[in-house]
This record gives C-alpha cells, sequence and structure tokens, in this order.
C-alpha cells in the first residue's frame, strides 16, 4: 500500500481523486493518508477537498450500481462485503433510506450503507446529494483541523 501511497502522492491532485474514488469504493484505501501526505507537501487545502469529493462520492456511487445490480452472491463473493455489514447498514438506515447516505463516510459501514441504497434502489438525486454532503464534512474537517494544529 505504501508504494500506491507513493505513486498517488507523484500525481497531485488527480493521486488525490484517485485515491478517493479507491476508498469510497469498496476497496480498502485510506484517502486521509493520501490527502494529509499531500497537504504536507504543499498542495492547496480547497482544491484536495473538491479532488478528494468527487472522487469518493463516484466510489460510492460505483457501489450504488454494483448494489442496483442486485447480485448478493456477487457483491459477498467478489467485494468481500459479508451479509452481515450489508444487514447491518439495512438496521441503520430503517426507513431512512437516501437521507442516511449522509454516513457514506463511515469506515466499513460506509461502502455497505451506499450498496444497500442500490439494493434498495433508493432516490438517485437524494442519494448523491446526502453522498456529497457527508463526504465533503469529512474532507473539509480533515482539511481544517490539521491547519488548526499546525
Amino acid at each position: 500500500m505504501d508504494a500506491l501511497v507513493d505513486i498517488l502522492l507523484n500525481y497531485g491532485y488527480w493521486g488525490m481523486l484517485v485515491a478517493a474514488f479507491l476508498a469510497g469504493s469498496f476497496f480498502p484505501f485510506s484517502s486521509e493518508a493520501v490527502m494529509l501526505a499531500l497537504l504536507a507537501a504543499g498542495l492547496e487545502p480547497l482544491p484536495l477537498v473538491v479532488y478528494g469529493t468527487v472522487g469518493n462520492v463516484a466510489g460510492s456511487m460505483f457501489n450504488y450500481a454494483v448494489g442496483r445490480m442486485g447480485r448478493l452472491d456477487w457483491i459477498e463473493h467478489y467485494l468481500h462485503v459479508k451479509k452481515r455489514d450489508l444487514d447491518k447498514a439495512r438496521r441503520f438506515m430503517a426507513g431512512h433510506g437516501a437521507w442516511f447516505a449522509f454516513f457514506s463516510f463511515l469506515p466499513v459501514l460506509g461502502s455497505a450503507i451506499t450498496i444497500v441504497l442500490g439494493l434498495m434502489r433508493a432516490n438517485i438525486p437524494i442519494s448523491l446529494i446526502s453522498i456529497t454532503l457527508g463526504k465533503a464534512l469529512r474532507y473539509i474537517l480533515l482539511v481544517y483541523s490539521v491547519d488548526l494544529l499546525l
């Protein structure tokens, strides 16, 4: 993973977008580590937040599309997302649907939430808005909390 992070750091903002896409999808990856490294390398916070948010939302919408296919056997086998995590996400979202996409920034559960949204065929515009708000807020808090600490 360190080699991948080094490669992404060499691509600056585009590396941030790719890292965020990977982290937003079902791949186990930390876009926060890449963002912090890029901040330390002197890149501007606002573009990092924008590229990170766009990549992370795109990764979540990829999960949504996979869930929308409705193949639980594929989700468990190829994506290694356990049925237990999907059930936990369903219970977490009970009755709130697309608005709970805001919490897709949560580790592990976030991927399950976006897959379940697809399985439930949740409203795409509301899901997209909720996902974007949650992911953007997380990156904004990360960037500006680091700024306050320095």
